[in-house]
């Protein structure tokens, strides 16, 4: 199923390639959010693969954190790869939804707001999985389902009234719960997932849809309109937007909703889960509480035995 237009993603971050350090203060928090993550793990990791790498701006978050030595950094883009060749590390063009790398060749996995651009999300998670030595580690940013409600609505409400229909602006974002579960899916262990929201204030619309374009985070949607926007349905987004979310001084929020993905390729050593009904003590003992009957349920014999609350 082809959601987004891949080459069209490409070509949004080969013309944001330039001048991406005028509009990567996402990146950059994003990125910073990352490398504390990192920091809590008590591990190194001599090889590491930075998926999706824009102009190499984890790499230099980093600078040195986290206990990495070598990182091979990788972007859909080539004019991306090409700027974060200059940070000293090995940097080359590749998809993430086809990686050309040999299984068990990472002990670690970045990835930071690139794979909410991937139209086989857990296709990729797998091949993913798979680049990684045992029990190595995967950790990624991307972009949840509330991110830029403000001027997603906005838009939407302009197409309507000034064209008679709103076109698909909307990217399918993968949600915290779906995230955790696609971790499960493509077989990781210990997947997390979590979430937070950054929101960033702007004076106008205009100068935010900016800042998404120097981005390389426009609309990629496959089925998009082959069209420029009209100017009247612009004019009249930006001052929707104003009327529905400036607060006193004008300015207009946008918010960004981040997921968080941590999971680890699966290791003999790592803590297994116990059988169901394995369990030595009671949950009931631990909180002091009385355990409660929840009612009769049947056994697989036939015979009706209680159903208790509490139990493990």
């Amino acid at each position: 199923m082809q959601v987004f237009d891949r080459r069209l993603v490409r070509r949004h971050r080969d013309r944001a390639a330039p001048r991406l350090a005028e509009h990567d203060f996402l990146l950059r928090e994003v990125a910073e959010r990352l490398a504390e993550r990192l920091e809590d793990v008590t591990r190194s990791f001599p090889l590491a693969l930075d998926l999706g790498c824009h102009d190499g701006v984890l790499q230099r978050t980093l600078g040195g954190r986290g206990s990495v030595e070598t990182m091979v950094q990788c972007d859909l883009s080539p004019a991306m790869a090409q700027a974060a060749r200059r940070n000293g590390q090995p940097a080359l063009a590749a998809d993430e939804e086809t990686l050309p790398f040999a299984e068990a060749s990472f002990d670690a996995v970045f990835s930071l707001l690139s794979l909410h651009w991937v139209n086989d999300l857990p296709g990729a998670l797998v091949q993913i999985r798979r680049a990684l030595k045992p029990d190595g580690l995967f950790l990624a940013a991307l972009l949840g389902g509330e991110t830029l409600t403000e001027l997603r609505g906005a838009l939407m409400q302009a197409e309507i009234e000034e064209e008679g229909g709103a076109g698909p602006r909307v990217s399918p974002f993968a949600d915290v719960a779906q995230a955790g579960g696609l971790l499960q899916r493509a077989g990781f262990a210990l997947p997390v997932a979590d979430v937070d929201s950054i929101t960033v204030s702007y004076p106008d619309a205009f100068r935010l849809m900016q800042d998404l374009r120097g981005m390389g985070e426009t609309n990629a949607v496959a089925a998009h309109r082959r069209t420029a926007s009209r100017r009247a349905t612009l004019m009249r987004a930006a001052a929707l937007y104003g009327e529905r979310h400036a607060d006193q001084d004008g300015r207009l929020p946008a918010t960004f909703q981040v997921v968080y993905l941590t999971a680890w390729a699966p290791h003999e050593s790592q803590p297994q889960p116990l059988r169901p009904g394995s369990a030595k003590a009671r949950l009931a003992d631990a909180l002091e509480t009385e355990e409660q009957s929840a009612g009769e349920k049947a056994d697989p014999g036939g015979q009706s035995r209680p159903n208790y609350t509490n139990d493990q």
